[in-house]
Formats: structure tokens, sequence, C-alpha cells
């Protein structure tokens, strides 16, 4: 069906690896496994987090909000693509989109924000660490995670309702797996410099100020860890953090990875560019929150600690 010329269109058509389905049988089964892994990760990072008294602490609040989060992300736009890899017609009407771009837009900005307060929260927990149970306090790092979602579903409800106001005419057809708004925004048969400006906007707040506070933060850490004068004191220091910045790399890696390449002039290789293209977002989508609980898992003692005994726990009482 087409998309009519007024904003009241009733559905669009998702492209995704329609024109290579030999692989989508192979990525179906791919991402279905990463999905999998990424529930149970997660949740059960979650569960830890809860049960276990001796993580009721900032750190894992914050990161149990952070598997919560990794949770909705993916279960907002994976479910979608497995069923676009085995449907020969991919459609989603109007409002479908609308909610899955407000429901990726919201997650995707509220871990940019929780990221930084994971970092502030390491740099009082290292630098000044008898004040850390004042500053950190249950008043303090409840309302900061609550204003990351807070923050990162405002800033989507801005930003979807400037685009579900466009005007869109002729051509219905996403070239994506999922409603992405700039695959979306392409469709416009209207002028889109006011989405364009409050996206630039939105990035820089919820892109450039999380990045910078965070590379601040480990400034203040590094210096504070390199003037342990013991060694076995900077490896216990730094131990608390790892977890946190590896992941932080990886997040915001990947971003500068997707955006940051150069685009292929050929039109050939514009054309596998824009397949890879596709592919790279995908893979993003799943790949931080697969990563995420594994990262913590392995270079943290206390989650593996509680892991091991949530299961030992389980396999006891049955």
């Amino acid at each position: 069906m087409e998309v009519a010329n007024q904003s009241t269109s009733t559905e669009f058509v998702l492209m995704g690896l329609s024109d290579q389905p030999r692989l989508e049988k192979t990525f179906f089964v791919l991402i279905l496994l990463m999905y999998l892994v990424i529930l149970l990760g997660n949740g059960v990072l979650i569960l830890v987090t809860v049960l276990n008294s001796h993580l009721h602490t900032p750190m894992y609040f914050f990161l149990g909000n952070l598997s919560f989060l990794d949770i909705c992300y993916t279960t907002s736009s994976i479910p979608l693509v497995l069923d676009g890899f085995l449907t020969p017609r991919k459609t989603i009407s109007f409002s479908g989109c609308a909610v899955q771009m407000f429901l990726s837009f919201a997650m995707g900005a509220t871990e940019c924000v929780l990221l930084g307060m994971m970092a502030f929260d390491r740099y009082v927990a290292i630098c000044n660490p008898l004040r850390y149970p004042v500053v950190m306090s249950k008043a303090a790092y409840v309302p900061m995670a609550a204003g990351s979602w807070v923050a990162g579903g405002t800033n989507s409800l801005v930003q979807i309702s400037l685009a579900v106001q466009l005007p869109f005419c002729g051509d219905n057809i996403i070239n994506h797996f999922t409603c992405e708004i700039l695959a979306v925004l392409k469709l416009a048969c209207a002028d889109i410099s006011l989405n364009v400006i409050s996206m630039g906007v939105a990035n820089v707040i919820f892109l450039g100020i999380p990045v910078l506070s965070i590379f601040i933060s480990y400034i203040f850490i590094l210096t504070t860890i390199l003037k342990i004068p013991s060694a076995e004191g900077r490896k216990k220091a730094f131990s608390t953090c790892s977890a946190h910045l590896t992941v932080v790399v990886i997040f915001y890696g990947t971003i500068l990875f997707m955006y940051g390449k150069p685009k292929s002039k050929d039109p050939l290789g514009a054309d596998k560019q824009d397949v890879s293209d596709k592919l790279i977002s995908l893979f993003y989508g799943v790949l931080t929150p697969m990563l995420n609980p594994i990262i913590y898992s392995l270079r943290n003692k206390d989650v593996k600690a509680a892991v091991r005994n949530l299961v030992f726990q389980r396999c006891f009482t049955h």
C-alpha cells in the first residue's frame, strides 16, 4: 500500500535484506542467538543485583539499570528484524514505526546519560572514597538513574513528535531493517531542516556532554590511581572501573566507526556499502547489549561470586 500524500500514512515497507534472500536465513539464526544471549546475560545481572544484598550499592544499581535498558533497547527492534527475515513483504504501520523509533531513540539517549552517571560514580569512589557514602547516597543515585530515563524519554518524544508531523508521499520503502529515524526522514516530502537541527542539538547534549564528563572523570581517576604507591593498590583501584571503561570504549567506538567512515562515491561501491552500513547498524544494536553483561561478569569479582551463588542456590534448592 502506498503512503498517502499526507502525514496520515498507513504503512511503510522495510527493505532489510530483501534483495539478498540467501543471507536472511543465516542472519536470522545469528541474530536470534545473540538476542537470547542478551536476554539471558542481562536478565541474570538484574537478578543478582536485586537478590544479592552485597550488590546493593550505587555502581550495581546503575549496572542493573543498564542491563534493563539493554533488554528494552533490543526488544524494541530485534523481534521486528527477526520477523522481517522470515516475511516476504516486510511492512510496519505508521503508528508502529513511530513507537519503535521512540523506544530505540529513548533507550540510546538514556544509555549515553547513564554511562556518564556511572563514570561520575567511579570518580567519587576512587578520588573521594571517604565522601563516597555521602555523595552517592541512595537519595542521590536513585534520582540520577531516574533522571537518565526521563532525559532520554523526553528527548525521544521531541524528536519523534517532529518526525511524525512531516508529510510522507510517494516512495514508502525504508532502506533499513527497522524504522531508523534517519532512513524515515529521507522519505519526507517536506523541509526537514528543523529535524536536522533538533537532532544536532540532541547529539551535542546526549553524546558530547556525557563523553566530555566521562573523559574528565577518567583523567582524575587515572591521576589518582598513579599516585597510589603500591602496584597492588593501583591494580585494585583500576579493576573497579575497568569494566565500565571497556563498555564505554565499545559503545562510543562503535558509534564513531558507524558514522565516521567515508562514503563511497562509486555507484556499485555505494550499493555494497549501503548493505554493509545496514548490517553494521544491526550488529551495533545487539553487540554492545550482548557484551555488557559478559564484560561485567568477567572483570568483576563481586558479580562473578554473586552469579555463582545464585546458580548454586538454584541447583541446591531443586
